[in-house]
């Protein structure tokens, strides 16, 4: 459904479990000091167990012809669901010929509703990713994303001294044995009594049945 059926019409795919990619060419642009803003409107029209409803934002030189799902592109952002374990909001920029991917799990909608997506990246290298206007994440975008190396990384060339003990616990040397401690696990029932028709000549000395010491505090 739609608002006006001139003015709100969308773009829908037409057969399950296949590709689609739908590109258009716009006048090239620089957020250089500029705030850059991505957004647009998504409508699954069932609940679907796969499929991506992301954009992309493709260098100039892209061959629209050509285009396939693995053209190098600048920003990847939307909503993409694979079973119940991938319901996220990707947020993928490229730097460096690398695509880096967000170090936080931004949930997408899942249902049959129209949900607007809104990606905001700003001069002073902070992002906002909004959901129908509303907030769901944050930052800055060096923390959020790995552009940068690791300011500290693990020494490759150090090694584990000699005296080093990986237990976490060990024995107590000072703990001494409790006086009460040696107690058999079994003991004779007290409460078990000779059978009558039992005959010592024909079945041996007869001995309680044992049952578990309730004194026994292990070995």
């Amino acid at each position: 459904f739609h608002g006006d059926p001139e003015k709100d019409l969308g773009i829908q795919t037409s057969e399950d479990a296949r590709f689609y990619g739908l590109s258009t060419k716009f006048e090239p642009f620089s957020n250089d000091g500029k705030t850059l803003v991505v957004q647009f409107t998504v409508k699954h029209e069932q609940n679907i167990d796969c499929g991506g409803g992301y954009v992309k934002l493709f260098d100039c030189s892209l061959d629209q012809k050509e285009m396939h799902g693995e053209s190098p592109y600048h920003i990847m952002f939307g909503p993409d669901i694979c079973g119940p374990g991938t319901k996220k909001v990707h947020v993928i920029f490229n730097y460096k010929g690398k695509n880096l991917l967000i170090n936080k799990e931004i949930r997408c909608k899942d249902d049959v509703y129209t949900h607007l997506y809104t990606l905001i990246v700003k001069p002073d290298n902070t992002y906002t990713v909004k959901i129908d206007n509303e907030v769901v994440e944050s930052g800055e975008l060096e923390k959020d994303w790995s552009f940068l190396p690791p300011k500290k990384i693990k020494d490759p060339a150090a090694k584990k001294p000699e005296d080093w003990d990986d237990r976490a616990k060990i024995d107590d040397p000072e703990d001494t044995k409790p006086e009460d401690w040696d107690q058999p696990e079994y003991i004779p029932d007290p409460d078990a009594t000779k059978p009558e028709d039992w005959d010592d000549e024909m079945d041996g000395e007869w001995e309680p049945p044992q049952i578990n010491n309730p004194a026994f505090k292990g070995e």
